[in-house]
């Protein structure tokens, strides 16, 4: 049973790391659902890519030291033995927890300089995943998270 609740508590762990994807124009958040989003036009004046630094929560380490504490405790025949497997699991464990949540929430994204129609410039980061270039006219839309969108309106 105790196996059973560690390996459930691993998954669901390792699932909500992997749940924290990265900011895009097209994926929103539930909570973000009904929200008042208040938006103004520009045209995006450039577009570099980014790398975005994996999180470091210490999630996927407790996570990774948990289940190879587990695994090491069942090997051996005796007592001594199962609690230097435990160790040494929980050690190895965290190390590859803590790469593989790095690995998870990490990525590529854009910068975009955005030029609004009335307003200063100013930079958002989020994924590109509508391909949007320099010279497009977008929405920038903010409820309390900024993004861009193609804007589809015809003028």
């Amino acid at each position: 049973m105790y196996k059973k609740t560690t390996i459930f508590f691993l998954i669901s762990l390792l699932s909500g790391i992997a749940g924290c994807s990265l900011h895009s124009g097209s994926t929103y958040e539930r909570n973000e659902m009904g929200s008042p989003q208040y938006f103004k036009k520009g045209v995006i004046v450039s577009v570099r890519d980014v790398e975005i630094k994996g999180t470091e929560s210490g999630a996927g380490a407790v996570a990774g030291a948990s289940a190879g504490g587990l695994a090491g405790s069942t090997l051996g025949g005796n007592t001594a033995t199962r609690v230097l497997g435990a160790l040494g699991g929980a050690v190895i464990g965290g190390v590859v927890g803590h790469a593989t949540e790095d690995v998870i929430t990490s990525g590529d994204a854009s910068e975009f300089i955005i030029q609004p129609d009335e307003g200063e410039p100013y930079a958002v980061v989020q994924v590109n995943d509508e391909e949007l270039k320099p010279g497009e006219r977008v929405l920038i839309m903010d409820s309390g998270k900024v993004r861009i969108v193609r804007d589809q309106s015809k003028k």
